[in-house]
């Protein structure tokens, strides 16, 4: 007893300490990130920034919130995030519900469910999903960064499980009681699926918020990017011409590198703020949603 003791309190201790250098490997980055933005321009440029600020100093965040073009992108990504999660989490709710029933309820579910299955291991390709979204009209549209991604085949696996999960004895109850199947799903179904839905709402911000590519293929006009589109532009491929003339004279006044942090850091700031308020759902949801029932 006494040496199996000893081997679980071993396996701790190690197990501990993993998770510990990978947590630093996660916050490092970020903490680097935020000492440069707060760094003077000097600082920065010499290469003395670690992970605390060396000559604070606030011009870069001065410099970023001034800026109207990446206020015009946040803002389309603001709008983006509030629009598409909860249309995807409709769709995902009312593809899931069916699926999750048994095949006597639900004639040909195997067959969906296996097409659902096919779409997450082969894709049609890019060309062709830019050709359907341009016949669709959608091209330089709002729309086109919300119809797309509308529905994750892998969300709807996690909330379809999660639905097997409950007591069909609530369900029968409420058949016998006269309630339909639009009252069973939304007034017992989707409030006691909450860790399921808000895993997949938490999946769904960060999508729609840290994408980045759609917004270069789809938006003709840069005023439409959303976030991270702009800061693909401006940061990575250093394209100056989304910029203002003044902004690019204020520019002389603080580093190529702390203003680039400063973005990156106010870009990242609202997906750190979400996050703690979804996270008590986030295990139970996923863990529960990938059980099969």
């Amino acid at each position: 007893m006494k040496k199996e003791s000893i081997v679980k309190k071993i396996f701790n201790i190690c197990n501990m300490v993993i998770l510990i250098l990978l947590a630093l490997l996660c916050l490092l980055p970020l903490l680097n990130i935020l000492a440069i933005s707060f760094s003077s321009s000097s600082a920065a440029g010499s290469g003395m920034v670690s992970f605390l600020p060396v000559d604070f100093s606030l011009k870069s965040y001065e410099f970023v919130l001034k800026k109207s073009e990446f206020w015009e992108a946040f803002w389309v990504a603001v709008k983006r995030v509030v629009v598409a999660v909860p249309f995807s989490l409709l769709l995902t709710i009312l593809m899931a519900y069916p699926l999750s029933k048994s095949d006597n309820k639900f004639r040909g579910r195997k067959v969906y469910t296996s097409i659902l299955v096919f779409t997450m291991l082969f894709s049609g390709g890019l060309i062709p999903w830019y050709m359907a979204i341009s016949d669709l009209k959608l091209i330089n549209s709002f729309w086109a960064l919300v119809l797309p991604n509308a529905v994750s085949a892998y969300n709807t696996i996690i909330l379809m499980n999660f639905f097997r999960q409950l007591p069909i004895e609530l369900e029968e109850a409420a058949s016998i009681d006269g309630a339909s199947h639009w009252r069973i799903l939304f007034q017992i179904g989707v409030p006691l699926s909450k860790p399921a839905i808000a895993t997949i709402a938490l999946f769904c911000i960060v999508t729609n918020w840290n994408s980045w590519f759609d917004g270069l293929l789809l938006m003709n006009s840069p005023s439409k990017y959303p976030l991270q589109s702009y800061l693909q532009t401006v940061i990575v491929n250093q394209d100056m011409s989304l910029m203002s003339a003044s902004n690019i004279l204020t520019m002389g006044e603080v580093s190529n590198r702390t203003q680039k942090a400063a973005q990156a850091f106010v870009a990242a700031l609202p997906i750190l703020c979400v996050y703690p308020f979804l996270q008590k759902y986030f295990t139970e949801g996923l863990v529960v949603g990938s059980v099969k029932g």
